[in-house]
């Protein structure tokens, strides 16, 4: 499954129609919840009948396309789904209650309720709520792609316009020669990460960089009046502002995410709980700027893309085992030199990325352990395992689970 973007463009009246078809998602959505909050053993599908309900019940419901109704109800699903599945796997804290949507940006169609054009320039809703037919704004050609793949139709709004976005079913599969490198990185604060050959990458800190414009829009947002036009206009130069910082980062993860993958077979990271570790108000802006989730996330989609192999390993003891002969040597964050009696003196990232991808390598069966010290079956400067061609050709019990974008 691949997303398209376009921009939409159309007179003030189809992008408040937009607005509408909206808002009533989100009325549709919230209902399905009290519904649901209301019944004991609601299931999916009755979620989805109740929308029919809800559309003969109130006029401007049944205005939106039956295929979209139902797409609010999987989405008030999906989120009660998540809760029950939070509450068997035992996850400290907060489960992730379902809650009601107060600012919904986005309205998905499925199979029906458009009508793109004969040239894909345009696209028509044909359903009661007046959008009719927009122009879509993009590099990407939908030509290559039969009308039958398309899956959804979603509609979002964000700070600087309207959006469409097309759910194309496609192969995304490519084959690439095996390289015969594997890496494992260490992700930090200081630089974006450190990988076990030394090799650093600086850390962008995008928000960082923002913070002056940013503080500068929110305080004249914090001086307009409340309810009037220039607020809603200083709002909006907010929020703009924040979207070229998220932008900026998601472009940043995604080319460094696909150069590592097509330049090494096998990847190893740490599998950090950022979600925790944001937890540390001293730390917590600058680890979220960071965005190291994110870009896990597009390693394992461009793992799964050209078929190379990214290991999560637990991050325990990285810092602190020596590389060389896997002693502990304790050592404060203020350290950032790894010494050890054995001789091993490295940056201290570089000794944690090695340490990594030891896991790693244990893991997928590239390393045996000697008594005393850990024995990789290498040749050559970082090419760790012999025959890594053939290894790949029969490489059929490690399987990869698709990511979540």
């Amino acid at each position: 499954m691949i997303v398209y973007e376009f921009k939409l463009k159309g007179k003030e009246q189809q992008y408040q129609a937009v607005d509408d078809a909206i808002r009533t998602s989100q009325f549709i959505r919230n209902k399905c919840l009290r519904f649901w909050m209301d019944n004991k053993g609601i299931n999916k599908y009755d979620l989805s009948a109740y929308t029919a309900v809800l559309a003969k019940e109130f006029p401007f419901a049944n205005e939106l396309n039956s295929t979209a109704r139902q797409s609010s109800a999987e989405r008030c699903w999906s989120g009660i789904n998540r809760f029950f599945e939070n509450c068997k796997k035992k996850i400290a804290g907060k489960k992730g209650f379902p809650r009601f949507k107060k600012n919904q940006r986005s309205v998905e169609y499925k199979k029906s309720g458009w009508k793109l054009s004969e040239d894909r320039k345009r696209i028509t809703f044909t359903d009661k709520k007046g959008i009719g037919s927009v122009k879509l704004v993009g590099t990407y050609d939908l030509h290559f792609y039969q009308v039958e793949q398309i899956q959804r139709v979603r509609l979002v709004k964000k700070a600087d316009g309207y959006y469409c976005q097309f759910c194309i079913q496609v192969e995304v599969k490519q084959t690439l020669q095996p390289t015969g490198r594997a890496i494992g990185i260490d992700v930090g604060l200081n630089h974006f990460y450190t990988d076990s050959q030394g090799e650093k990458v600086d850390n962008p800190r995008f928000l960082r960089k923002s913070e002056k414009k940013l503080k500068k829009a929110q305080r004249q947002v914090s001086q307009k009046v409340k309810g009037s036009n220039n607020r809603k206009k200083a709002i909006n130069r907010l929020g703009r502002t924040h979207l070229k910082v998220s932008r900026q980062r998601k472009d940043f993860a995604v080319k460094l995410a696909r150069c590592v993958v097509m330049s090494n077979d096998i990847v190893a990271v740490e599998d950090l709980k950022v979600r925790n570790m944001v937890k540390n108000h001293h730390l917590a802006k600058s680890i979220s700027d960071a965005a190291w989730s994110q870009f896990r996330e597009w390693l394992e989609y461009f793992a799964l893309k050209f078929g190379k192999i990214v290991v999560a390993v637990p991050p325990h003891f990285t810092s602190q085992n020596c590389s060389g002969c896997g002693q502990i040597v304790k050592k404060s964050l203020s350290i950032r030199t790894h010494v050890c009696k054995c001789g091993v003196v490295l940056d201290r990232d570089e000794n944690a990325a090695i340490n990594i991808l030891i896991k790693a390598l244990r893991l997928l069966g590239y390393v045996s352990n000697t008594v005393g010290h850990t024995e990789i079956n290498a040749c050559g400067e970082m090419i760790l395992y012999l025959n890594l061609e053939t290894a790949f050709k029969q490489d059929c019990s490690f399987k990869q689970e698709s990511p979540s974008l």
